[in-house]
C-alpha cells in the first residue's frame, strides 16, 4: 500500500516551517535588543553616532537602552591628574633648568574630546609639556629686580600662567584644566654649582647691606644723642675716629678687642 502526504500533512508542515522562521526572527531581534542596551556610570558619558554621524552623548546613569545601529564611545569625565615629565628649558635669562609640574584635568564635553582631537589623553599630556616649555621661557629662575616676576619666587602667579596657557590649548579638546603647579624646579646640574654660588654671594650682599644699614643708623643715633645730651663734645676729627670704631664694631663678623684710654681724651 502507498501512503501519500494528506493536506493536513501539509498544514502541520508549513505551520512548523512559520514557526521556526518566527522563531529565528524572534531571536534576531531579541540579539539586537541585547546589543542595544549599555551601561553609564557615574561621571560617565557615552557619545552616540550612526554610520559616522553624531547623535548626541548620554549622561543619565544606569542601565540605558539606544538603537542597537548607534555606535557608543564612553567617555570618563572624572576628574584626572598627572606629573609631566622633567623637562630641561632655558628661562628667560637663558640658563637651563629643569621643571616639571602637576595638571589636574576634566572633559567637560566628550563630544569635542572624541571627535575633535585624534586621542584626547595624548593630546593633553603633549600639549601640558609645550605649555611648560613656554611659560617657563617667560620667567627668569630668581628675582633679580623689584617687581619682577620669577619662577622660584612668584608661585601664584607662575602656576596662574600655567592654567591660563593650558586652558587656551585644550579648550577645543572639551577639556578643562582645574589645577596646574609647579612640582619640581632646579638648575641644570651643569650649571647648579655655579648658581649655587651666585646664590650665596647675593645672600652675603643682601646680608651685608642690611648690617651696614642698621650700623649707620646706630652711629647717627648715637651721635645725635651725645651732643643732645651734652654729654660730651667732639670735634670733626674724633667724631670721625668714633664712627669708625663704631662701624669696626657693628659691621665685624668677629668680637672685637675694645682698648680702654685711661689718659685724656685728647
Amino acid at each position: 500500500m502507498v501512503t501519500g502526504i494528506g493536506p493536513d500533512s501539509k498544514a502541520m508542515g508549513v505551520t512548523s516551517a512559520v514557526k521556526i522562521l518566527a522563531g529565528i526572527v524572534v531571536g534576531i531581534l531579541a540579539f539586537l535588543s541585547l546589543i542595544g542596551l549599555y551601561t553609564v556610570q557615574p561621571n560617565q558619558a557615552a557619545v552616540l553616532s550612526l554610520f559616522g554621524k553624531y547623535v548626541g552623548t548620554v549622561k543619565d546613569n544606569g542601565l540605558r537602552w539606544n538603537n542597537p545601529f548607534y555606535s557608543k564611545k564612553k567617555v570618563s569625565q572624572r576628574v584626572r591628574n598627572f606629573e609631566s615629565g622633567k623637562l630641561k628649558v632655558n628661562e628667560l635669562d637663558g640658563s637651563p633648568i629643569e621643571i616639571a609640574a602637576v595638571i589636574v584635568w576634566q572633559v567637560v564635553d566628550s563630544a569635542e574630546a572624541v571627535y575633535n582631537v585624534d586621542d584626547y589623553e595624548s593630546f593633553v599630556h603633549i600639549q601640558s609639556e609645550s605649555a611648560l616649555r613656554t611659560m617657563a621661557t617667560s620667567y627668569p629662575y630668581d628675582q633679580h629686580e623689584d617687581g619682577q616676576l620669577a619662577l622660584r619666587s612668584h608661585a601664584t602667579e607662575v602656576s596662574k600662567h600655567l592654567l591660563d596657557e593650558l586652558q587656551d590649548r585644550l579648550a577645543d579638546a572639551g577639556v578643562r584644566i582645574l589645577d596646574a603647579r609647579i612640582s619640581h624646579l632646579a638648575y641644570a646640574p651643569e650649571i647648579a654649582q655655579a648658581m649655587l654660588q651666585r646664590q650665596q654671594a647675593n645672600a652675603v650682599v643682601a646680608a651685608r647691606t642690611r648690617i651696614v644699614y642698621g650700623a649707620v643708623s646706630m652711629v647717627e643715633m648715637a651721635l645725635d644723642e651725645l651732643q643732645k645730651k651734652g654729654v660730651v663734645d667732639l670735634d670733626e676729627e674724633r667724631k670721625a675716629t668714633m664712627v669708625s670704631n663704631l662701624l669696626v664694631v657693628l659691621c665685624s663678623e668677629r668680637g672685637t678687642q675694645p682698648i680702654v684710654n685711661a689718659g685724656t681724651l685728647y
